[in-house]
């Protein structure tokens, strides 16, 4: 019998009621804003600094991914599902999915198998519309720029020098670059222009830095804009646009209550990219998981190199959050690519691969150990797994001192994560890891990314264009040297050059330009080919979709 597909396994889940959820961490029903049935908002007010101490944050992160995810949303589901069955109170918090790569060619966020969160559906697609209240509030900066441009008493803005783009939810290559206002002088200033993926806006970014409603709305004033034709820097304060944009976000910066397939609460909220921005839900939703739970799941993009360096990085620095344990995702399909398996090659077992690409995983324990965090390797399990591969796996990080294990949430959910389940909570009742970030945002923003390449990467030498040396000086002179660094870098490999896989070494890392998020609180170095609008692949998820006269939705996954 053909065995059931996500999606069908979340539609035969009978879902309780998200009261009911709520009343899990002890949520009262008045303090939810309902989103039908099985959806709500929790207010900010229950956010507890003092609980927060007092309980344990556990991120997971990956080994460097292929294209298809190694299944870090699905480990960190089973792993919430593995932790209360063993006793722990436990929520899974988790990023928002976009609606581009649902439609492209990564499909949707939820999980997977029987590690999933519901409504499924809801969730991939529209959910609460915080994606359309980022978009909303992005590109009304943005129409404000354009009809400041054509106002008699205008701030003097240079149309060249406009560095805010507009944003869609979506993957349109069609729409990275643009010109806009032709038509007339009834219809703006003619102008080069673009558009982002959501995910990749400035306000995205800045939703999941804010720590309330008045931060969230200071940071929305910080957002730079552009300069005048004098050089004088315009930010969006004096377009006076932080409050009508924060109208716009009253909603959205609440997080958002679901659950599991097992019924445990999640907490979805926010959804920036990792390899073109910080990668993480948002603080506001790891800080409610931390005041309703003894243990909070939470996941960062990518590889460690990106969401996991950006969550210890920024988000911990920022909001004063320690984790206590991390968890590294490795599959085996992704050893064997990094081992030079071809990808014909990724699903048939091969121990000498194996051996080979084990290099990447080990790069990554080293740099979680850098923190001072202590980390686990879930072995996210496959069917065409071998015996002997596994093995070696756990073999080979036991004489490291780090705890492997296989994880079975896809085919099992809870029960195939107690292993797991057990080997976290072990570490985070060790008390073994004692958090520290690896720079200190006062430092020079070229001794930042210093740091990162060197550590992180294992580059030996960073090299600058033109423009970023130019960006460089723009960033000293607008007084952001003390921002923290948030590299846009390929997830494919740790360097910038995608096809250097494993460890390599002995490569130079290459800064094309630095953008400035000044709302968020960092600067964005550009290291090779990065695009933040994607493109659609030549056979596009969406071709496999499709909806019947009851609504009942097949094909997405």
């Amino acid at each position: 019998m053909k065995p059931l597909s996500d999606i069908e396994i979340a539609q035969k889940t009978q879902l309780q009621p998200v009261v009911e959820i709520a009343r899990k961490l002890g949520v009262k029903e008045d303090d939810l804003e309902l989103y039908g049935k099985y959806k709500a908002k929790l207010p900010l007010d229950l956010i507890d600094e003092e609980k927060i101490k007092k309980n344990n944050l556990v991120l997971v992160t990956a080994l460097t991914p292929t294209p298809a995810g190694e299944g870090k949303t699905t480990v960190s589901i089973g792993l919430t599902e593995g932790l209360n069955k063993i006793g722990k109170q436990a929520t899974v918090v988790l990023r928002e999915p976009s609606l581009g790569p649902v439609f492209g060619i990564k499909g949707g966020a939820a999980g997977g198998g029987y590690s999933q969160v519901v409504p499924m559906e809801d969730i991939n697609l529209h959910f609460t519309g915080d994606f359309n209240a980022v978009e909303k509030a992005n590109n009304l900066l943005a129409a404000l720029i354009d009809n400041n441009l054509q106002k008699v008493e205008n701030l003097n803005l240079d149309p060249r020098a406009i560095f805010w783009k507009r944003v869609i939810d979506m993957n349109d290559r069609a729409l990275r670059q643009i010109t806009i206002g032709l038509g007339g002088t009834a219809n703006g200033i003619p102008r080069e222009d673009g558009f982002n993926i959501t995910p990749a806006s400035e306000i995205m970014a800045i939703l999941c830095m804010a720590t309330g409603f008045e931060d969230l709305k200071e940071r929305l004033g910080n957002i730079f804009v552009g300069f005048t034709f004098d050089k004088k820097p315009v930010f969006a304060r004096d377009l006076k646009a932080e409050n009508a944009m924060a109208i716009l976000l009253k909603d959205a910066i609440k997080p958002n209550l679901v659950q599991t397939l097992e019924k445990n609460p999640a907490i979805i909220h926010g959804g920036p990219f990792a390899n073109i921005a910080q990668g993480t839900n948002t603080i506001l939703a790891t800080k409610m998981g931390l005041s309703l739970s003894e243990y909070v799941v939470t996941e960062a993009g990518f590889g460690a190199d990106l969401g996991a360096e950006k969550f210890l990085n920024i988000k911990c620095a920022a909001a004063n959050l320690s984790p206590s344990a991390v968890v590294l995702v490795a599959t085996i399909r992704a050893l064997r690519h990094h081992g030079g398996a071809l990808p014909d090659e990724l699903n048939t077992p091969s121990l000498e691969k194996v051996q080979k690409g084990i290099v990447n995983l080990d790069k990554h324990i080293e740099n979680i150990r850098k923190f001072q965090i202590e980390p686990v390797v879930a072995i996210n399990g496959f069917t065409n797994d071998s015996d002997e591969e596994v093995k070696f796996i756990i073999d080979h990080c036991a004489s490291q001192g780090v705890r492997a294990v296989l994880s079975e949430g896809w085919a099992k959910g809870g029960d195939g994560t107690m292993d797991l389940a057990a080997a976290v909570a072990e570490v985070v009742e060790s008390e073994a890891s004692r958090f520290k970030p690896l720079y200190s945002w006062d430092s020079p923003v070229v001794d930042k990314i210093d740091t990162i390449a060197k550590e992180i990467y294992g580059a030996s030498h960073v090299s600058y264009t033109k423009k970023a040396k130019l960006n460089l000086r723009r960033i000293k002179r607008l007084g952001f040297e003390n921002f923290a660094i948030c590299i846009a870098k390929t997830q494919k490999s740790f360097s910038d050059d995608e096809k250097l896989i494993g460890r390599p070494e002995n490569f130079e890392i290459h800064v094309r330009e630095i953008e400035i998020a000044a709302g968020a609180g960092f600067v964005i170095p550009i290291v090779g080919k990065m695009m933040r609008m994607p493109g659609l692949p030549s056979k596009p998820a969406s071709e496999g979709m499709s909806i019947d006269n009851e609504g009942t939705i097949s094909g997405l996954s």
